[in-house]
């Protein structure tokens, strides 16, 4: 009788830690080698696509045009994990729409934003930065 009892809650035991293995396996990954990256390269692909077909002049929404760079202090202050600062914030604008539409959907919870030449993958409700994208110029 104890044979069969610890033979069924090993079983169970394995059912249940390779459930949990199985669910976690590309769990929100989007493709990512890195886990500390949500943008995959084909998303860095997509993002460097539209920066240059909308790169006229005054083409680019506020946020990505040249004149928006940040200033030293506040671009050290932008770094992956961090909480953007106050000052941070006042600068966020939302992510125009086509270029929205070529990104995966954000987590739950979550928002791409554009900051000062970035896409800013941003917890909305803590402002914890999850991920971070610089247009080079």
């Amino acid at each position: 009788m104890k044979l069969r009892r610890w033979f069924y809650t090993s079983a169970v035991a394995i059912l249940v830690l390779a459930g949990l293995s199985f669910a976690d396996h590309g769990h929100g990954k989007h493709d990512r080698d890195d886990d500390d990256h949500y943008y995959s390269d084909r998303d860095h692909d997509e993002m460097r696509g539209y920066y240059r077909e909308h790169d006229r002049g005054d083409d680019l929404p506020p946020g990505l045009a040249k004149r928006d760079r940040l200033p030293p202090g506040l671009e050290r202050q932008l770094r992956v994990r961090g909480t953007l600062p106050p000052g941070l914030r006042k600068k966020m604008r939302p992510c125009p729409d086509e270029l929205e539409r070529r990104l995966p959907p954000p987590p739950p919870q979550c928002a791409h934003v554009v900051i000062g030449g970035h896409v800013v993958l941003m917890n909305r409700s803590t402002y914890m930065v999850l991920d971070i994208f610089h247009f080079e110029r």
